[in-house]
């Protein structure tokens, strides 16, 4: 969009702002004569300062750079983004807004965002399910962590640690009664008050018996509940991951990256956390009230009287209270997902934020966020302490009753049984209360691991690696064929290919164009299977659907308009495999020149990078990109439009390197400029879905499609260049 530019340029920066200060960082020197003062860099440092005319005096490599700009502007194939600016799409981004386009700050990344029709249609509210946990979601959360012989033992040593504690209690009144009826009998006897006493050695010893069996018990049980537990967290954590690298691009431009992290730090952390714990607490409560109330009706009947109906008072009360309690804890987890992704994208646009002075705004919509996540999880706990309140009211009534119930049958009760009695009932006051709150808080936190189930149950991309196996020379020739394919990004989505038919010869050239959306980088989505397409793709007489994508996407290089660099040293980004020697590394950054910017390194190929290689320039980066092909060297190379960031001399060595380097190799190039196509053996012009023609740059129609408008809209030198080209 040369127009565009000029527009952009005349109307804004020297019309609408000229009364303010303007700086305009820019690589397009046609721009630079209505500049009040050029400064030139190098390295970091200012190497030249002046105005237009005072360059164009002196004389310099730069005057005269200046000049060739002036002379030759590079026209822009018309409907298309100026790349030359300072913002640029990503391919993963743009290849899903086929319609329109998708841009990335080349400093922040921040994208912006596609009309709020389509936001609305593709990127969905979270999913939030509904009602009680599915059984299936605690048999698959036991399972994970071990099989159903250990999870047996489990409940056996469970139930043995109860019984052990229970058996203490009943050791010690039994202990106790006997003594009584022993003090009785000696009574009655001889009329004297006189005790006989017991084995003592007998009676401690067997407690002593029980107390360590209670603790050894006690310890297994704990260890084999947090065993299993966290192996169930670590194995659903890995499965989440795995589905996650294995999920359809598409599940990432529909799923912010807040949504994502929110499954993998929240939710796992309280599978990791406050789950094993939770749970091993209310196991250990509920078999403390089977063994509470079995030993208390075992000795003291009556008592289940006031029992039944406060059990059944209590599972009433739980059920009433998980219907709301489930829901708003579901809502919490969801309004918890904006937060992480307003964060991750104010840390993302930083730059812009404190450019356009809007950090005042972001904090408001920070605190709007926050402010309703805090509103579901205020609610969460008012209903929990809502819950609390009445068990334990309820739990009071009972011991009044079983208090009054052995004033009232005291004739027919010893001691020991009134004591059993009441030490039990307010046993049971904390336990009965807390065993029921803890289950409902588990049933609570049991909705994380249904929140990390979702996701290791994404859908999946196609099979990494296939029975059917390419030789390891493949693709020896690199010849492409498109026959009748047609590419949608989702089942529900609009084509964005239809019915292409093209057949690429092994070594040839092709540039592709065409206006924004109409297909082009949706075209290399299709070869690289980001979306399974309808159709058949053929690469050297091999259907590309059969190979395992993998086999597939690691023969294909690509050398991207957004140059990515990974965390970790150069070495890992240059070869992350090791597949590669020292000598063929450095061979490869010296082809593209970046060899002494590497050796200048504090520990050259092993120094740790920046995040997002943010300590190279984007030309340095874009570099880094160029060295990865040419060490890969495979027969295809794919290249959208890699030069649309960097400076003249950087674009002019990057097309040179490619034309060398990859002579022999089949190149697709994504061109949204004419210098970049010019050397292609066959231009193919794409609009409304599909190619209108396939030829070489010299028989390309002087009407096709607007092409004749980019001739038109150039200057003179250019007109002469494209004329010197088509032979006028």
């Amino acid at each position: 969009m040369a127009k565009f530019s000029s527009e952009l340029s005349e109307q804004c920066i020297c019309q609408a702002l000229h009364q303010k200060v303007s700086i305009l960082v820019t690589h397009q020197l046609q721009y630079l004569r209505a500049a009040n003062q050029i400064l030139i860099l190098k390295d970091g440092k200012m190497v030249g300062k002046g105005t237009y005319s005072e360059f164009l005096r002196s004389g310099i490599d730069f005057a005269s750079l200046l000049k060739k700009e002036e002379e030759v502007e590079q026209p822009s194939i018309p409907g298309t983004p100026n790349l030359k600016s300072a913002r640029s799409r990503t391919f993963s981004e743009s290849s899903v807004w086929s319609q329109d386009s998708s841009v990335h700050s080349q400093k922040d990344g921040a994208a912006e965002q596609p009309p709020a029709e389509n936001a609305l249609a593709v990127v969905p509210e979270e999913s939030r399910s509904e009602g009680k946990i599915n059984f299936r979601v605690y048999r698959k959360y036991f399972t994970a962590g071990a099989n159903y012989f250990v999870i047996f033992i489990l409940i056996v040593f469970n139930i043995l640690a109860q019984v052990a504690y229970v058996l203490q209690d009943w050791w010690l009144s039994y202990w106790a009664n006997h003594q009584e009826k022993l003090n009785v009998t000696t009574n009655g006897n001889n009329g004297a008050n006189e005790t006989e006493h017991l084995d003592l050695n007998f009676y401690l010893g067997i407690y002593a018996g029980l107390t360590v069996a209670t603790i050894l018990f006690g310890i297994i049980r704990s260890l084999l509940v947090f065993q299993v537990l966290v192996n169930s967290g670590q194995t659903l954590h890995n499965k989440m991951f795995q589905s996650i690298l294995k999920a359809p691009v598409l599940f990432f431009d529909r799923n912010p990256i807040g949504r994502i992290l929110n499954r993998f730090s929240k939710d796992i952390g309280h599978l990791d956390d406050l789950l094993p714990l939770t749970f091993l607490d209310f196991v250990q409560t509920l078999l403390q009230i089977f063994g509470v109330v079995a030993v208390a009706v075992a000795v003291i009947p009556w008592i289940l009287i006031p029992l039944i109906p406060l059990f059944i008072l209590f599972i009433f009360l739980r059920r009433y209270f998980l219907d709301t309690s489930r829901d708003i804890k579901r809502l919490e987890s969801t309004t918890r997902s904006p937060v992480f992704s307003h964060l991750s994208s104010s840390l993302q646009g930083l730059w812009t934020i404190r450019a356009l002075k809007a950090e005042e705004r972001f904090q408001k919509l920070f605190d709007a966020h926050q402010d309703l996540h805090s509103e579901a999880w205020f609610l969460f706990l008012t209903t929990s302490r809502w819950f609390a309140v009445r068990l334990d009211a309820i739990c009071a009534i009972f011991v009044i009753v079983v208090a009054f119930g052995s004033l009232l049958l005291a004739k027919t009760l010893n001691a020991g049984q009134v004591g059993l009695a009441l030490s039990y009932a307010i046993t049971l006051m904390g336990t009965f209360q807390w065993g029921v709150r803890q289950s409902a808080e588990v049933e609570n936190l049991m909705i994380s691991v249904e929140r990390v189930m979702e996701y290791t149950e994404l859908e999946k991309e196609a099979p990494w690696e296939t029975n059917k196996q390419p030789p390891p020379e493949w693709p020896s020739q690199g010849m492409i064929a498109f026959e009748n394919v047609n590419f949608t990004y989702s089942l529900d989505g609009p084509l964005v290919l239809r019915h292409l038919s093209v057949l690429i010869k092994p070594k040839e050239k092709v540039g592709i164009v065409g206006r924004t959306g109409a297909g082009k980088s949706s075209l290399i989505a299709a070869l690289f299977r980001l979306a399974e397409p309808e159709g058949k793709i053929w690469i050297d007489k091999y259907l590309t659907s059969e190979l395992g994508l993998h086999d597939l996407r690691k023969k294909i290089s690509i050398i991207p308009q957004e140059p990515v660099l990974f965390t970790g040293t150069m070495r890992k980004n240059l070869d992350p495999f090791n597949e590669y020697s020292d000598e063929e590394l450095w061979n490869a950054l010296e082809e593209v020149q970046l060899k002494e910017a590497v050796e200048d390194l504090p520990n050259k190929m092993e120094t740790q990078l920046a995040e997002s290689g943010s300590n190279f320039s984007v030309g340095q980066r874009q570099l880094v990109c160029l060295a990865r092909a040419v060490l890969k060297k495979n027969r295809i190379l794919i290249i959208d439009e890699a030069t649309a960031n960097v400076d003249p001399r950087t674009d002019e060595f990057i097309q040179k390197t490619i034309r060398e380097k990859f002579a022999h190799c089949t190149v697709l190039t994504i061109a949204h400029r004419l210098n970049t196509i010019i050397d292609s053996d066959r231009i193919m012009l794409q609009a409304s879905l599909a190619f209108l023609y396939q030829v070489p740059l010299v028989r390309l129609p002087w009407n096709a499609s607007g092409f004749d408008s980019v001739v038109l809209r150039s200057d003179k030198r250019c007109r002469q260049v494209d004329q010197k080209i088509r032979g006028w």
